[in-house]
């Protein structure tokens, strides 16, 4: 049915997400700052420079430097000593016998860094971060570009992702949708299958 498949990276296929969340909230607390939920839900699925805009505007009085270095030290710390795989993964990759590709609203670094630390290294043909477009999630350019790398027309590739960010940009490329929310549930407004797990998705979209 499928040329090819895409993966988010983040709360899709690596349990980074939570990590975020908890190094953030204690990076607040180191700073002795208010910590708007609402807010901080809002970063989910957002590149830096953009979650850095969220935030400046909601705490115009917060020294953001002091928060980045505090909030990165802490995540890299935690998942140098434990990053959990989503459930699934290994055994969805196992099985796919279309192309795979990754797309990311991490930067190229970060983003290899977590690829080897989750044994994920060798597991993509294409890998495009944050450093290859010019506009991140939630604009369709990250899955067009990976589509155009895959050689695969977009409504020929099936997308998972997590976050609303990150649905929203795969539908508007004009791919097959599949959303497995993470930490924050979804009504589903950008997906196409709205799926428990990995393995549970690609059931329902026929991959498996």
């Amino acid at each position: 049915m499928f040329d090819a498949v895409i993966f988010d990276l983040d709360g899709t296929l690596i349990d980074t997400e939570s990590v975020a969340l908890r190094t953030g909230r204690a990076a607040f607390a180191a700073l002795d700052a208010p910590l708007d939920e609402t807010v901080f839900h809002s970063l989910i699925g957002k590149d830096v420079t953009s979650g850095d805009a969220i935030l400046r505007a909601a705490h115009p009085d917060l020294d953001l430097v002091a928060l980045n270095r505090l909030w990165r030290s802490g995540f890299e710390a935690e998942i140098a000593r434990n990053l959990p795989l989503k459930p699934g993964v290994f055994e969805l990759l196992g099985l796919l016998r279309q192309p795979r590709a990754l797309c990311t609203s991490s930067g190229r670094d970060s983003a290899h860094y977590k690829l080897g630390l989750a044994g994920l290294a060798d597991a993509f043909a294409h890998v495009v971060t944050l450093d290859d477009v010019q506009t991140a999630k939630p604009h369709p350019e990250p899955y067009l570009l990976t589509a155009a790398k895959l050689g695969v027309a977009p409504a020929r590739c099936v997308v998972f992702e997590d976050s609303e960010t990150g649905a929203a940009a795969a539908k508007a490329a004009g791919c097959v949708v599949v959303q497995v929310p993470d930490v924050l549930p979804t009504d589903g407004r950008h997906a196409d299958h709205v799926a428990a797990s990995l393995l549970d998705g690609a059931r329902r979209v026929g991959l498996i």
